[in-house]
């Protein structure tokens, strides 16, 4: 179980995953309520949630919708970067839908440009490749290899005769004696709105990530991570537009319900997922891709800090434009 409340968890540095959570919502001046759930749903949700695949609204369009709900909860006290006079509806919309698009914009940019600079592969062809060498953990050992996947106990393991004799942890892998093991999420199951696979011992060669079966991993180069600089981009448009870093009221978030999940049955029962900041959600935009399967820290945290000098020179550059101030 874990506690996923703004109490408990957010308030990181940039770039990194130190944050405890936040003492106190400053609308209030009272402490987050606790909201403990299962781990195992709240990762799944997280997963699903920001997956923003095929067929959605994307991730930059994913902060426009944010933007919109926080934009609601505001007015009618509308002032751009928290102080100055109200102003309407249609001008609070424009400036912000410019300084807002204009920095996932440059986010896209500076993130794709690192892809195809790097070309770095997907964690599905990294567990592949690496598992398929072997191990790397002891040169004395089965299977040893410079290149391998390090030997963790209860989650890499060699398959042995031993490990795989009936009614043993590898049994169902007793054909490859010698091949590396790993404990992961099973695959989609036949029926996801009434099944859930659950973890198992599998092949490396035969791991997936958390996701849709049509659309497994995406066919680009990792880093770095587009959801963690998107977002983060985004957060730094809404902490200066708005003139806080906390979302109206000290809160936002989505309620996901018990078995709406479509990757899979699930969650078990109605999941919350909460922000105190917009930098927050950032951050749980860009941890969804790990949990999901289809990036790596280094993409994220390096997003995560592209993200927001983009944002920043985004926001910049929106004020000159509101000013008049920059030349055709």
């Amino acid at each position: 179980m874990i506690d996923v409340s703004p109490g408990a968890r957010g308030g990181n540095t940039l770039g990194a995953n130190d944050g405890t959570g936040h003492a106190v919502n400053p609308a209030t001046g009272r402490p987050y309520a606790p909201d403990v759930v299962n781990l195992g749903d709240f990762g799944r949700v997280m997963a699903e949630f920001w997956a923003d695949g095929p067929k959605s609204e994307t991730p930059p369009g994913h902060w426009n919708v944010l933007a919109n709900a926080a934009s609601d909860e505001l007015a009618p006290n509308l002032r751009i970067g928290g102080a100055g006079a109200v102003v309407g509806r249609l001008e609070w919309d424009v400036k912000l839908y410019l300084a807002l698009n204009g920095a996932v914009h440059d986010a896209a940019i500076a993130a794709w440009g690192l892809k195809g600079h790097y070309d770095s592969v997907r964690p599905i062809s990294m567990i592949r490749y690496l598992g398929g060498r072997g191990q790397s953990s002891d040169p004395a050992g089965p299977s040893y290899d410079r290149e391998g996947l390090p030997l963790v106990p209860g989650l890499i393991e060699v398959i042995t005769r031993q490990s795989s004799a009936p009614g043993q942890r590898h049994a169902a892998l007793a054909a490859s004696v010698g091949k590396i093991a790993i404990w992961a999420w099973a695959g989609n199951p036949a029926d996801p709105k009434s099944q859930t696979s659950g973890a198992a011992w599998m092949l490396a060669g035969s791991w997936v990530p958390y996701q849709l079966p049509t659309f497994v991993t995406p066919s680009f180069p990792a880093y770095a991570s587009g959801h963690s600089t998107f977002s983060r981009a985004a957060a730094e448009v809404m902490t200066a537009f708005t003139g806080s870093e906390y979302f109206p009221g000290g809160v936002s978030g989505y309620t996901i319900p018990a078995n709406s999940l479509k990757f899979e049955k699930g969650p078990t029962t109605d999941i919350r997922l909460e922000w105190a900041t917009y930098y927050d959600a950032a951050d749980q935009a860009g941890q969804s891709r790990i949990w999901g399967g289809i990036h790596i820290q280094a993409d994220d945290f390096t997003g995560r800090i592209i993200g927001s000098q983009c944002g920043k020179d985004a926001w910049a550059a929106a004020q000159r434009f509101y000013a008049g101030k920059v030349s055709p």
